[in-house]
């Protein structure tokens, strides 16, 4: 994956982006799913990787709009 760091925030080049497909989207969604990852960051940047794609590609993500879904807490 190619990710940049730009003032002090991971963007994805619009490149990475483009070269999505609905295979490719698919093994995302899985990963975010599965949430097995080594540390948080790493599920943070694929988290971050479909918000992006559902703005750019949202033909691609339809199917896993739940992911990106913010839960509501109490913070009291």
């Amino acid at each position: 994956r190619e990710y940049m760091n730009n003032s002090s925030q991971m963007l994805m080049s619009e490149e990475l982006i483009n070269s999505f497909n609905d295979e490719i989207t698919s093994k995302l969604a899985q990963r975010l799913e599965e949430d097995n990852y080594q540390s948080p960051c790493e599920s943070l940047k694929d988290w971050h990787l479909l918000k992006a794609l559902s703005i750019k590609m949202p033909e691609l993500t339809c199917n896993y709009i739940h992911l990106l879904d913010w839960v509501k807490f109490n913070e009291n």
